[in-house]
């Protein structure tokens, strides 16, 4: 932890959101039994999308949680029912947060969680590109790899050769040694085999519906230039580090266009883990379902404090990091 000029300590929190493979059936349902603000979060999702949401996210199946387009709006409404589970115990983010981030679609979730969306905006926003990166290539033309082992220059010479006149790019860069690229299937499947030739550990193909965060998706990212051109988006108040940026903004034009940008390019939550240590960042919470960004995380910031709030019983931890 850092000090400052009168010796006392600072802590640097950044609060992050999980993106798609996080879900899980059940997740937001003791949030919402707990506080009936978390509840409330749920009910407003469910109406705005015209759709029992809540009901597919807390009791299956889980192939109709795992559509795209339900997974989307259900991880950011978790999401935002534990901030207002934790805003109902005194943690309010403008007050203990420095950043915000969130993985992929969990930047939606970061911005709802800074003011910079609202939450039916969010919902209505993530349903539009959860049907527009479904649409944006017929299944079983695309496909996703994770290369384990391989570092992003050596992943991205792998996609390279993979390619042969197909789209074959890196799609996430998760942690060191953890990089997913993504495109046509062949070329995919290629890049799997060529990965273990250059010292890849592992190259196995992901169960994904679609080919995300590539160059396939450019119907996708047009669609979404339309959708979010008619929504309000507002100066978060906390900046929001950018998954293709890995670098904070705040101002709306700039987080409009990072949005659009974000459907075909690479999330570089790598770098944005390094950039938020390298800025002081010691204690990370991670917010809504699942702990995949803290095993991420953990890996990068190995003197940070690392929580995690899906429930209400995690609550209590939140509130002792932050002396509240």
């Amino acid at each position: 932890m850092r000090q400052n000029k009168k010796n006392e300590r600072i802590v640097m929190r950044a609060f992050v959101f999980p993106g798609q493979g996080s879900q899980a059936v059940g997740m937001g349902k003791a949030l919402a039994e707990a506080y009936p603000a978390a509840r409330a979060v749920f009910e407003e999702v469910d109406d705005v999308l015209g759709q029992k949401l809540s009901a597919v996210m807390w009791d299956g199946p889980e192939d109709q949680l795992t559509l795209t387009a339900n997974t989307q709006p259900a991880l950011m409404a978790t999401s935002m029912a534990a901030m207002k589970a934790l805003e109902a115990e005194g943690v309010i983010l403008s007050r203990v947060a420095s950043y915000v981030a969130g993985h992929s679609l969990g930047e939606y979730s970061a911005l709802a969680a800074a003011g910079a969306l609202s939450i039916a905006d969010a919902a209505r926003l993530l349903r539009i590109r959860g049907d527009a990166m479904q649409a944006a290539v017929p299944v079983g033309e695309g496909a996703m790899a994770a290369l384990l082992g391989l570092d992003l220059d050596a992943a991205t010479e792998v996609a390279a050769e993979a390619a042969e006149g197909d789209v074959c790019s890196v799609a996430n860069d998760n942690q060191p040694g953890q990089v997913v690229v993504s495109g046509h299937k062949a070329a995919v499947e290629r890049a799997t085999a060529i990965a273990k030739t250059k010292g890849a550990k592992r190259a196995v193909l992901l169960p994904v519906s679609a080919p995300f965060h590539c160059s396939l998706m450019q119907p996708a990212a047009d669609r979404m230039a339309e959708a979010l051109a008619g929504v309000e988006i507002k100066s978060p108040v906390v900046p929001v580090v950018s998954n293709v940026l890995a670098a904070p903004i705040s101002d709306p034009a700039e987080i409009r266009k990072r949005l659009v940008e974000q459907v075909t390019g690479t999330v570089r939550w790598r770098e944005s883990i390094e950039w938020l240590a390298a800025s002081g960042a010691d204690a990370f919470v991670e917010v809504g379902s699942g702990k995949v960004l803290s095993g991420l995380i953990r890996r990068m910031a190995k003197e940070a404090a690392i929580l995690n709030v899906g429930a209400p019983e995690d609550i209590a931890a939140v509130r002792e990091l932050i002396g509240a």
